[in-house]
């Protein structure tokens, strides 16, 4: 009996093996930057959800007195603005070409980015996934039809097809008939201040990239001893794609479209800053930009500040999206 217990003493202690996932989140935590981006995200995202609580002004409130007005300590760093600004301390960063707070409306503009961040990407998995799942599962034909509409769509360049679209969308459905189908959606796009036809211009192209990641992800694992074993014992069709395959190409999924959504930011920022983006005076960094650029040589905060925001909440992403392809690449699992 004791040389059964010295001989279970000796014995190494059986090493607990984490799940996938909880690995994936200690290698996260285990990078800085990431950390740091995630930091980011989370306080963007609350500054989105509190802003009316937060913005010590309205977005569209002006005050005609206050037009261009700067704080005293902003003229500091930008002292080429001394001969001809009008100093005053009641906005914290200064009032734009109508006298709207600009610090509230760098606030607000947090809830169009962190939509289009969070939309984007869910339309991007949920339809690229699903059409890629059946594309790289049924093969042959099918496989051949839905990869060629794939093709059709790639042949386009995505940013000018989007613009292409929100132009058609906001000149078709601007002069619609009450009670048409037209006329609801642009009363929803009224609502949301512009961004139903920014979705939509997003969504249709957003997929496609994830689409062909899911396909060729399937075709390596479709013939795997997994799913060959699932298929013996009897399971259908959908029950290997979303029980079988899906758990196992969601990984990559999801680093691919995390570090798309600085693009889909981006494609936000630039829709506005042209006029094809949010409706007025609903802020958006990207429109802000475009009216700040009018007087950058006056007043360049006016472009700077937004821009600053804009590149901080991309970085944010982008370390994070770093931080998650790290931590989900199983080739790195059990390195360290």
């Amino acid at each position: 009996m004791a040389s059964m217990e010295i001989a279970s003493a000796e014995l190494p202690a059986r090493r607990k093996t984490a799940s996938l996932w909880a690995d994936a989140l200690y290698r996260l935590t285990r990078n800085r930057a990431a950390v740091i981006g995630g930091i980011l995200v989370i306080l963007l995202t609350l500054t989105a959800l509190f802003a009316a609580q937060i913005a010590p002004f309205s977005y569209s409130e002006q005050d005609r007195n206050q037009t261009d007005a700067v704080p005293k300590w902003m003229l500091t760093l930008f002292p080429m603005m001394k001969p001809y600004a009008k100093i005053s301390d009641k906005f914290p960063l200064g009032a734009d070409y109508v006298g709207r707070d600009l610090l509230s409306r760098l606030i607000y503009g947090t809830q169009i980015s962190l939509s289009v961040a969070f939309v984007g990407p869910i339309i991007a998995l949920v339809v690229g996934t699903v059409y890629g799942l059946i594309s790289g599962f049924f093969g042959g034909r099918v496989d051949n039809i839905m990869m060629r509409f794939v093709d059709i769509m790639y042949a386009f360049p995505t940013m000018l097809l989007i613009i292409l679209m929100m132009a058609f969308f906001r000149s078709t459905f601007a002069e619609s008939a009450p009670g048409t189908f037209a006329y609801a959606m642009n009363a929803i796009d009224r609502r949301l201040g512009g961004m139903l036809f920014i979705f939509i211009g997003i969504g249709i192209t957003a997929w496609m990239g994830t689409a062909r990641l899911a396909r060729g992800q399937v075709l390596s694992l479709r013939e795997q001893e997994f799913t060959l074993a699932a298929r013996a014992m009897g399971a259908g069709n959908m029950r290997i794609i979303f029980k079988h395959l899906l758990p196992n190409v969601l990984g990559p999924l999801i680093i691919t479209v995390t570090l798309d959504i600085p693009a889909y930011i981006s494609a936000e920022a630039f829709l506005s800053f042209i006029g094809l983006g949010v409706n007025a005076p609903t802020p958006s960094w990207g429109s802000m930009i475009s009216d700040g650029s009018q007087a950058i040589r006056t007043y360049p905060h006016q472009a700077i500040l937004p821009a600053l925001a804009l590149s901080i909440t991309m970085f944010a992403f982008n370390f994070l999206g770093d931080g998650l392809r790290d931590a989900l690449d199983p080739r790195l699992r059990g390195v360290q």
